[in-house]
């Protein structure tokens, strides 16, 4: 095995890994430390690795539990640095479209009305909308990921997005000409 192989190995999969890791912890040095803790440790066990059929999926796996196993770590922990008004930042990678200075406010008004909206949810709500309606992620293949029924992640589903229409109502957000008002399936900036 050389440095080669496993390069050519896992970069097909570098943009979903870091995006999935970055919905995950919602912050940019968080989710490249998880990425590169993965990396890391899948380097360690290439040998075995190269059996795998199917190696996008199972990356994502091996990354969501590897998130799962941290949080929880980090959780029996009696200090958390974490500051709960902090903003989301934005993805790396994505450029803005061509707007006006008044789209542009609007929509980074909005955006922010949603993120406060997704902080208001809890971890399993956040998880579940942000994997599937932004992301992208079906329901079959959040249950191979998470481990989670299927039924339960339905449920999860619905729940998220109801709390979320109720938060955005509540914030005058939601409106049937709002861009992210159905926020069923919406693949909006801020999720």
């Amino acid at each position: 095995m050389t440095d080669s192989d496993f390069a050519a190995w896992v970069q097909p999969h570098f943009n979903t890994l870091y995006r999935l890791a970055y919905r995950l912890t919602a912050n940019v040095h968080d989710a490249e430390d998880l990425f590169q803790d993965v990396l890391v440790k899948l380097y360690a066990r290439f040998d075995e690795l190269e059996e795998v059929r199917e190696p996008g999926p199972w990356l994502n796996k091996v990354l969501y539990h590897h998130f799962v196993d941290d949080r929880r770590r980090y959780a029996r922990q009696p200090l958390s640095l974490v500051d709960p008004e902090g903003d989301i930042e934005s993805c790396k990678g994505v450029e803005p479209g061509e707007s006006t200075p008044e789209q542009d406010l609007a929509s980074n008004q909005q955006q922010h009305r949603l993120k406060r909206a997704l902080r208001q949810l809890s971890e399993e709500h956040r998880e579940v909308v942000l994997l599937h309606d932004s992301e992208g992620y079906s329901l079959p293949e959040l249950e191979a990921m998470t481990g989670v029924p299927i039924g339960t992640l339905k449920s999860r589903l619905h729940r998220a997005r109801t709390r979320l229409r109720q938060l955005l109502k509540k914030d005058g957000t939601f409106s049937p000409d709002s861009p992210c008002s159905s926020v069923d399936g919406v693949k909006c900036d801020a999720m």
